[in-house]
């Protein structure tokens, strides 16, 4: 795996748990009834997802790249 294919995968992870953060902040302020903190925290959270998501298309690439049969 390359250095950049591992680091893409790293900042995914990393984005990913910053996400679990948030959705649970969200839920403790659903729960508190504070839903304006609970809507904020959830989107936050789905920007971290967004983030994820990108880092794990670019890995995926990188690998393709590493392996592609010309």
């Amino acid at each position: 795996m390359s250095k950049q294919s591992a680091e893409h995968h790293r900042k995914a992870a990393e984005h990913h748990e910053h996400a679990a953060k948030h959705h649970r902040a969200a839920a403790d302020h659903h729960e508190a009834g504070d839903h304006e903190k609970a809507g904020h925290q959830a989107h936050v959270a789905q920007a971290h997802h967004i983030q994820a998501s990108h880092h794990a298309e670019e890995a995926s690439k990188e690998h393709a790249k590493e392996h592609a049969h010309h």
